[in-house]
This record gives structure tokens, C-alpha cells and sequence, in this order.
């Protein structure tokens, strides 16, 4: 400002200014002033060391030429005395020397560190074989990797190689914080574009077991995945490559992401399967640990094994030729899976079984007729139930596709009442189902308003009167990484009014968060659905074997075979010992495969029940009412379930599977 005197500048802040502007003039500049500081501090002190040593030189010419002697020394000059051109020559070639010595330090320093960078930043290739790939990150890549680890946890050298345009450390110390030790199996990072194609060649996908792209989380994370899955066709070229498994979130992108994925992919739908447990566990109470248990690696799964010879057996008759697995289907000759088929169907040549148990080598053929105990006539299953009520509280993206599912599988008659908060989007209009009052049909459809995280709104509902309630999540992104927030304090509401009331209030809440299943206050009955982390987990299993697509599509869809938890003392006595051979047999007569069961357990919280698959078939305990037998059964009327029916049209899942096997 004119008028105003600059304050004055110090003589320390005069030569400072002087000396960095020096230092920023050129290396050169640099290098003297390295000089100048040098010889004014070793020259001083070589003549201080000279001058206090008694066994020095009397003569000043002689201090001098030993103050010369100690600085040589200290700088690496030479040390070399006499005519001043030997001197001169002698500081000439410990000059170069130095020059020498310097560059090539930094040359390799640079080099060095430009490779621990590049390092850092996952950009060198992966040379490995049979490695499984993942590519992308989002809230399923954690349980992906984690199944990917269990089922090679037997091979001696493995590897899961995950590509993500993320930091490399950053994703190798969230993996390892999540998973923890991985055993012989090795996790590789690497850092890029999924888009790009140089990026996704660092993986090696073509030497690779399995690939997984894994769904977007960003806006247009399903155009994302088809541009990933275009990047994995350029590379591969006209090489097969391995079996793709790829997963979409909107219907609208499963077409294009088939096509770009190529005759061995198999793409999923993550909304679809989503919204078909959710409907599951609405209308079939108790089935979600059941689930769980089939689709991870850490305990029984399904694998196809050799059947027990001769050809032209009844599948009936092999139900309990197994000593380590829990047969339940049979996979034909040319690959087609067929989930608890008739007992009278008769294995052919080639044919493989379906079993539930905890490696496809294990399977051990031994007869076990003989523990099959005398039983009385087996009841009767109980007729069909009456129509359900369902309370949904909340509505997202999945909404529509679980009221098409439960219109599709719930009970004639059956009531939903859709509840959906001032801030919410209201549900479409929906059909009113075909029908007269005497023989009502299809599933009813209402909505209204209400904040469900008010207790007084929430108690106007009257919860407790309803068969089942479902709590839909947000969809993912909308509350910035808190989207379980409200689905935990609707939960602690409908905890509070089941209290209050003293009546329980059965719950099926979904959750983004696998970690917040922890904190989710459910009641007895109630289950919690992370359909992200169930995606993942089926992504896994599908990987590892392609002819599991089917099934566990067949065990989806509504209608055909499918998992139910039935009472126990509908196959054996009640509160009487018997073997799970007994169980099996009478499963088997009532046209039904016994895979497991489940056992009231008050230690197990919230649902209080135990859930065993593939149980010993020698095994006695006594079963109780409350106990239930985990079976296939297959739904429909007796002739579609005649082992030479005609072959349906192949699904999605069904064009990709057998290429994939």
C-alpha cells in the first residue's frame, strides 16, 4: 500500500534469499556451494587435528602439507604429495573417481526406485497357470476371494490375482485385514483400468482357471462391466480362454454382457437373485442358513461325482449307497443336471450324481440299507396352508422384481401390503389378480404411507399380524456408504413393538453390510439377507463348476425342486432314536431327497436352531418336534416329475453351463 514503509529485512533473511536463489540457479551452483561447505568445515578441522597432534611436523610447510594429507583423506581426493602437478593431478583423478562413484549410485538408487514404484503400482504381468481372476471391487470382492482362497485351500501352489483401478497396497492390506492368513494360496494384486486391455493382459487371463467380473458400484457400473468384459475379449482373442462369470445388477445389461462375455461366460443377474431370496426366505421360513451352508466353501457344498457302477441302477436305490455324501440328483451324459429326479429313474451310462458333501473326492460307495430302521408309516406332509400376509417396509430398484416373485410362489389369496416412507418413491400400479372371493387367486397388492422408523406409525401397522415382514435396504450409494442405517433402526423399532407386545414379529431385513449382521437386532424367526454377499458366494461356487448354474437356478425359480425344511416327525418317530438312514429312506419314499437337518439350539442366536448337512447315515439321535429334515422336493403335479419328461427350453444359466463343465 502507497504511504506504508516495507519493514525492514533482516541480514539472516537477506542471506538466506541469496543463498536459495543460488541453489536454484543450476546444478553446477549447487555443486560449489557442496564444495564450499566442505572445505570450510574438514579443512579447519584436519588443521585443528594437525596442530594439536605433538607428533607433528615442526615446520609450518610441513603442518601444511599434513593439513593437506588429512583432507585428502576426508574427501576422497588421493592423498598423494610432492610437485604441485602430482597434486593437482592427484585431486584430478579423485575428482573422477568421486563423479564415477556418485553417478552410479544414483543410477542405480533411480533405477531401483523407479522399479519398487512400479512395483507399488501393480504394473508388472502375472505369470501363473490355473490362477483364478477378479476383476473389479465392490462389497462382494472380499466374500469372492475369501471362497476363491477355501475352495483351493487343498492345492499345494495356488494364487487369486485380483485387477482393480485402485492403489495396490491399499487393496493388498484391505484383503489381508479381511481374510487374514490364506494358507499355500498367494493373493496378487495389480493396478489398472478395467476398460483397457494392457491392464487386464497383466492378469494373464488366458492361462487363468476362472475370470470374475464382479458388478460396478458406480453410476453405469453395469455399461462398466460390459466394457470390462470387451477388454477381456481382446485379449483372449481367438483363444477359448477360461469359464467368465460376470454379474450385472440391471436385467437391462444381461443380453449385451452375455454376448461381450462370449460362448464361456455365464452372467448373473445381482437384483434378480437378490430379490428371489428375499421372497425365499418370506415364504419359506428357516431356509437362509441352509442356504449359506450350500453356497460357501467352509463346510458341504454340491459336487458331481462318479456314480457307483453298474449302469441301469434306480436313483433310488443309490440314495443310500453313499457313506460320505448326501446324494440329490443325477447329471446326465450330456450334462443336463436334474435335481431330485423319481426314485424309478434309471442311471445311464456317463451319468454322474449330485451330492452335498465336502469335496467331489470323498464320495465313498458302501451300502447302508441295513441301518434303516423299522418305522411306522410316515404321515403325511400337511396340506396346503392357508393365504400369508406380508408387510414390506420400504421400497428400491429390487422391489418389483420380489413382488413378481412372491405373485409368482405365494399362496392363493395371499395379501402384500406395500409401506413406503414420505421420502420414498411409490411402487407402480399393480394388476389386481384374476379371481372371485370363493376361489381367490394370486397375490393382492396394496400400499400406503408411513415412516417406518416411528414407533407410533409403525405401531398403526400392527406388525405382529402379519406372517412375514420384509425391511428393503436403500439402494446401494443413496445414504453415502450408510445404507443400513435405517434398515438397523427400523429393526430395533419392530424389536421394541414385538416386545411390547409380547407377540414376535417374524423379519426378513435386508442389509448392504455383511459386517452390520452383527449389530442387526433380530428377534426369534427373524433372518438377515446381505444379497450382495450371497451373490459373490454364487459367483464362487459357479466358478469352480459351471454345471451348478442350473441348479441352483432350479432351487431359485419358483416352482420345480427347490429347498424345504420339513418336521421331522414326519419321517420318523418323534422323541424316539433313529438313524439318518431311516430319514433318508423315508424321504426317499415320499419322492423327496434328505440332505441334512436342522435342531433347536438355544445357544444359536437369533434364530435358535442348528443347521447339519450330510449328517453320517449311521448316525442315531433322537429327533424331536421341533427338529426339521432339510429335503429336496420337487413342486408340481406327478407328471412333470417323470424321469423321461421332455427337456424344458434352456435357460440363461443352462446355454453357458455345459461349456463351462
Amino acid at each position: 500500500m502507497e504511504g506504508q514503509r516495507r519493514a525492514p529485512v533482516s541480514l539472516r533473511d537477506r542471506l538466506r534469499y541469496r543463498f536459495d536463489s543460488t541453489l536454484a540457479r543450476s546444478t553446477g551452483r549447487l555443486v560449489g556451494w557442496l564444495a564450499v561447505v566442505c572445505l570450510g568445515l574438514v579443512v579447519p578441522a584436519s588443521a585443528l587435528l594437525v596442530w594439536t597432534d605433538p607428533s607433528s611436523p615442526r615446520s609450518l610447510s610441513g603442518r601444511l602439507l599434513a593439513v593437506w594429507r588429512v583432507s585428502a583423506e576426508t574427501l576422497r581426493l588421493g592423498a598423494v604429495s610432492g610437485a604441485p602437478l602430482r597434486m593437482l593431478l592427484s585431486v584430478l583423478l579423485g575428482l573422477v573417481a568421486l563423479l564415477y562413484v556418485s553417478t552410479l549410485i544414483g543410477l542405480i538408487t533411480t533405477g531401483l526406485t523407479d522399479r519398487l514404484t512400479e512395483l507399488r503400482r501393480g504394473r508388472s504381468t502375472v505369470v501363473e497357470t490355473g490362477h483364478s481372476v477378479v476383476l473389479g471391487w465392490s462389497e462382494q470382492v472380499f466374500t469372492v476371494v475369501r471362497e476363491l482362497v477355501a475352495a483351493r485351500a487343498r492345492q499345494r501352489w495356488s494364487a487369486v490375482v485380483v485387477l482393480a483401478d485402485r492403489d495396490k497396497t491399499e487393496m493388498e492390506e484391505a484383503l489381508a485385514a479381511a481374510l487374514g492368513p490364506t494358507g499355500t494360496t498367494r493373493l496378487i494384486c495389480r493396478s489398472g483400468s478395467l476398460t483397457d486391455p494392457g491392464a487386464v493382459a497383466l492378469v494373464s487371463p488366458a492361462s487363468a482357471h476362472a475370470v470374475l467380473v464382479l458388478p460396478g458400484t458406480r453410476t453405469g457400473g453395469d455399461a462398466e462391466t460390459v466394457r470390462t468384459l470387451l477388454a477381456l475379449r481382446a485379449v483372449l482373442g481367438e483363444h477359448p480362454g477360461p469359464p467368465v462369470v460376470a454379474c450385472v445388477r440391471h436385467e437391462r445389461y444381461r443380453t449385451a454382457a452375455a454376448l461381450a462375455a462370449g460362448p464361456r461366460g455365464l452372467v448373473l443377474e445381482s437384483d434378480r437373485t437378490a430379490a428371489g431370496l428375499l421372497a425365499h426366505c418370506a415364504l419359506h421360513p428357516g431356509l437362509m442358513p441352509v442356504l449359506r451352508e450350500l453356497l460357501d466353501f467352509d463346510g458341504e457344498e454340491f459336487h458331481v461325482t462318479e456314480a457307483p457302477p453298474p449302469a441301469g441302477r434306480r436313483f433310488g436305490d443309490v440314495l443310500l449307497g453313499c457313506a460320505t455324501a448326501a446324494v440329490a440328483g443325477l447329471v446326465r451324459a450330456d450334462g443336463t443336471p436334474l435335481l431330485n429326479p423319481p426314485p424309478q429313474t434309471l442311471l445311464g451310462a456317463g451319468d454322474r450324481l449330485l451330492v452335498v458333501a465336502a469335496d467331489e473326492h470323498t464320495a465313498r460307495w458302501e451300502d447302508h440299507r441295513d441301518p434303516v430302521e423299522p418305522r411306522s408309516p410316515s404321515r403325511p406332509g400337511p396340506g396346503a396352508d392357508g393365504p400369508s400376509r406380508f408387510l414390506l417396509l420400504g421400497w428400491n430398484r429390487r422391489a418389483p422384481l420380489l413382488v413378481d416373485r412372491l405373485r409368482g410362489s405365494a399362496r392363493p389369496g395371499s395379501v402384500l401390503h406395500v409401506v413406503t416412507g414420505p421420502a420414498e418413491q411409490a411402487p407402480p400400479s399393480v394388476p389386481e389378480p384374476r379371481g372371485d372371493a370363493a376361489h381367490p387367486t394370486g397375490l393382492t397388492v396394496t400400499h400406503g404411507r408411513a415412516d417406518p422408523t416411528d414407533p407410533v406409525s409403525l405401531r398403526g401397522l400392527e406388525p405382529h399380524s402379519y406372517d412375514r415382514v420384509v425391511v428393503l435396504a436403500p439402494d446401494t450409494g443413496d445414504t453415502d456408504g450408510r445404507s443400513d442405517d435405517r434398515t438397523l433402526l427400523v429393526l430395533l423399532v419392530l424389536r421394541a413393538l414385538a416386545q411390547e407386545s409380547g407377540r414376535p414379529v417374524p423379519v426378513v431385513a435386508e442389509l448392504a453390510d455383511e459386517r452390520n449382521r452383527a449389530l442387526a437386532p433380530l428377534g426369534p424367526g427373524s433372518e438377515a439377507v446381505v444379497a450382495g454377499q450371497l451373490t459373490g458366494l454364487l459367483m464362487a461356487q459357479v466358478s469352480q463348476n459351471g454345471l451348478l448354474a442350473t441348479v441352483f437356478e432350479e432351487l431359485f425359480a419358483a416352482g420345480g425342486s427347490a429347498l424345504r425344511l420339513r418336521p421331522a416327525h414326519h419321517y420318523v418317530p418323534a422323541d424316539r432314536p433313529a438313524s439318518f438312514a431311516t430319514v433318508v429312506a423315508a424321504a426317499r419314499d415320499r419322492g423327496e431327497c434328505a440332505i441334512g437337518y436342522r435342531c433347536h439350539d438355544p445357544t444359536a442366536t437369533p434364530a435358535g436352531y442348528t443347521v447339519r448337512l450330510n449328517p453320517p447315515k449311521t448316525g442315531r439321535r433322537v429327533w424331536s418336534r421341533a427338529d426339521d429334515i432339510v429335503v429336496i422336493a420337487t413342486e408340481g403335479p406327478p407328471e412333470a416329475r417323470s424321469g423321461e419328461q421332455a427337456p424344458a427350453p434352456p435357460t440363461a444359466w443352462e446355454d453357458v453351463s455345459r461349456d463351462m463343465a
